[in-house]
């Protein structure tokens, strides 16, 4: 759109509107700790400047604003610090992959980026292609469209999982992962059937939405993926966090070189989230 504008300079892209920074997409993460998963990820903005994303809270280091993240692919950790191992919990291991980005085929009103997920022994796992399209709803609120599409590029199937699909349980997270500031912490979450807390964590939504009433954001996410209809990892109590996850309760296989899609929807708003849902729902697929 016109009043939307990427650009890319120092390993980042940069979206603009109306004068202010909504987003940065940080994809030079070379330099980024091992045991954190490096992976590219986005820092958010409201339209009116308020802060929408957190960074490396002291809680989990690792959370990175908004990004695609994965607890287990086969051995691999992409979501970043230990790994969940029955009988023994959490266990720091030297498993934790890279998402190193390695081109944008286009930069406009987002980008397609191409991605390759490297395992801590430095062998590709993955590749993935990443669509990242930002639209402007009206003077409150704005979105953006984020699909990956990953492809299976060893010789071996891989299990997709999450801990509890490991045995833990309500840790299912996995998958296009949003944290919020530290602020956000006891936030109110919204779903289908109204006020939900952390209730809604792993039940069956299209959609969830996050409230920082004291900030004045809402956040609002709704599932894209070709997948099941997912099982959600919300939190608010702890910290503000959300995303459908695909593998809450069950592992999926991905045989050599296929493929599957996961994506979400994320509206960024001053105020309430629900009366933009509708527009959230025309961006899926990409749409613009």
């Amino acid at each position: 759109m016109p009043d939307l504008t990427v650009t890319e300079a120092a390993g980042e892209l940069t979206f603009t509107a109306r004068g202010r920074t909504l987003a940065r997409y940080v994809h030079d993460v070379e330099q980024e700790p091992r045991g954190e998963s490096p992976r590219p990820y986005m820092m958010l903005r409201t339209l009116a400047g308020r802060e929408a994303s957190g960074h490396r809270p002291a809680d989990h280091v690792w959370h990175r604003g908004l990004s695609l993240a994965l607890p287990n692919v086969g051995p691999h950790n992409f979501w970043g610090g230990p790994t969940y191992l029955p009988g023994r919990g959490y266990v720091q291991l030297d498993n934790n992959g890279t998402q190193r980005h390695l081109s944008f085929d286009r930069i406009d009103g987002g980008g397609v980026e191409r991605v390759s997920w490297v395992g801590a022994d430095g062998a590709e796992v993955l590749t993935e292609e990443r669509t990242l399209v930002a639209r402007l709803f009206d003077g409150h609120a704005w979105a953006l469209s984020w699909r990956s599409v990953l492809t299976n590029v060893g010789d071996e199937p891989l299990a997709f999982g999450s801990p509890t699909s490991n045995g833990r349980p309500d840790a299912g997270y996995a998958g296009v992962f949003w944290r919020g500031p530290v602020s956000f912490t006891g936030g109110r979450i919204l779903a289908e059937a109204g006020p939900g807390g952390d209730d809604a964590r792993g039940g069956r939504h299209d959609w969830l939405a996050f409230v920082a009433p004291e900030a004045g954001v809402g956040v609002l996410m709704v599932d894209d993926s070709q997948w099941r209809r997912p099982t959600w990892f919300a939190r608010s109590k702890d910290y503000a966090g959300l995303g459908p996850a695909p593998f809450f309760h069950e592992e999926a296989q991905l045989h050599p070189g296929g493929a599957m899609c996961l994506g979400a929807v994320i509206a960024v708003c001053d105020g309430d989230p629900l009366p933009h849902l509708e527009a959230a729902g025309r961006l899926r697929g990409g749409s613009r």
